[in-house]
């Protein structure tokens, strides 16, 4: 079996990697890059109306053979580890005819992101997976995972084939709200893995104020019983860990738990996934509608959810009048500005930044400062620190460790047996 990483041996994002089994080919994840080759945000309207040989030329798309919809098909099927960009992305590039392999939550993610955001990768060719159910694809077997991530119902993978067997970790942690994953991996180990993929996120990054989602929700506690004004949460309505982290402290201190249309319509949807999430008629949440979000449910045919989550509005006025009881879901973006211009009175306020701090603009910092509004990072990380990383790997023993997904691979022989170091592009024969 040969394993090729196209991207992803050096960096954070852009995750593609490909298994080379006899006549069949496997790419897993396809995502889009954070950073391009100049190390700065990679942008993804860079990509609007350039031709995909251009994009593959300059090394954007990864260069695989037959993964393309301009090419004979040379791919057997995809598989997605979980639904976040960098490792999603380009799917709307691949030849339609090859097979996509994910959750159903991941599906139903990827799906609202296509109505929701412009980057859209209009599913096709889609194959729902079963968590630690073995499916085959051609002579190889797949048997994902379910595993603690800031991604719902994000999956590892092993993927066994000519007497071989590779683990892929894809994205992972051990400290979020189903950290009893990662122990039961860790306590019952898949056995005799030829190469381990592991993921690198945390690696050259400190561990965080906050060690686990527990830790969010006891220090979201306190913060919502001692506050004077309305409490602003920024946070990913993608993150459910994270919305159940922020539900579960507003219970707790007897608050109203205001989120927007978008984040109403991502737990609606899924509930099929989870009946445990919160939702919008739940006593402790209301639906505040905005324009934009309406629009989209109406341009997608999906007009009767207006009414559907009717019973949950709430209007500004009255978020106004009862300030000091409401948590408030919120973006950096034109909402929460015209938000602002609204409220009267939000001197004492408080935001509460619960995602990775290096998303925090002059900006933001600026507007919250001008009308008064206190500031203060609440998060843990959606990837494991070093110690698990640490642990997975000695509990799995593989014969090669493989850095993926970090910055800093030149750290893995220090921290880990077995080190391969691989560059994107290289053949590794297992």
């Amino acid at each position: 079996m040969k394993l090729i990483i196209h991207r992803g041996s050096r960096e954070i994002g852009g995750s593609c990697v490909e298994l080379v089994s006899g006549r069949t080919s496997v790419i897993v994840d396809l995502g889009m890059p954070l950073v391009n080759e100049r190390n700065e945000p990679f942008d993804s309207k860079d990509l609007k109306d350039k031709p995909m040989l251009e994009l593959v030329n300059s090394h954007v798309l990864p260069a695989v053979s037959g993964l393309y919809a301009n090419e004979e098909r040379g791919i057997s099927a995809v598989l997605l580890s979980h639904a976040h960009q960098d490792h999603y992305g380009f799917l709307q590039y691949i030849n339609p005819e090859i097979p996509v392999y994910m959750s159903r939550g991941g599906r139903i993610l990827i799906e609202i992101s296509d109505l929701f955001i412009p980057t859209k990768v209009n599913l096709r060719n889609v194959v729902v997976f079963d968590m630690w159910r073995p499916f085959a694809v051609s002579n190889l077997i797949v048997t994902p995972y379910l595993v603690d991530h800031s991604a719902f119902d994000a999956a590892a993978f092993l993927i066994e084939g000519e007497g071989k067997r590779i683990f892929y970790s894809g994205d992972f942690r051990g400290h979020g709200r189903k950290k009893i994953l990662f122990e039961k991996l860790l306590s019952r180990p898949v056995s005799d893995i030829d190469c381990l993929l592991l993921e690198g996120s945390m690696l050259g990054r400190a561990d965080g104020q906050y060690q686990d989602e527990g830790a969010v929700e006891e220090r979201l506690v306190n913060l919502f019983k001692e506050k004077e004004n309305v409490a602003f949460v920024f946070c990913s309505s993608q993150n459910i860990d994270r919305l159940v982290s922020i539900y579960r402290a507003v219970k707790r201190s007897g608050s109203l738990f205001v989120i927007d249309l978008y984040t109403a319509y991502i737990l609606d949807r899924l509930s099929v996934v989870s009946e445990h999430l919160p939702q919008f008629d739940w006593d402790e949440i209301r639906v505040k509608y905005f324009r934009s979000h309406a629009n989209v449910l109406v341009r997608s045919n999906q007009k009767e959810l207006l009414y559907k989550y009717k019973k949950a509005k709430i209007e500004i006025e009255e978020i106004d009048k009862n300030k000091k009881s409401v948590v408030m879901l919120m973006r950096d973006n034109s909402i929460f500005r015209a938000c602002l211009r609204k409220l009267t009175g939000v001197d004492g306020a408080v935001a509460v930044y619960s995602m990775w701090d290096g998303y925090v603009t002059d900006r933001f910092i600026g507007i919250l400062a001008e009308h008064g509004i206190k500031y203060e990072h609440v998060h843990t990380s959606g990837h494991a620190v070093v110690e698990d990383l640490q642990r997975l790997a000695e509990a799995l023993n593989a014969k090669h460790v493989i850095p993926i997904h970090t910055f800093h691979p030149q750290d893995y022989p220090t921290l880990f047996k077995n080190v391969h170091l691989l560059r994107d592009g290289e053949e590794f024969s297992i």
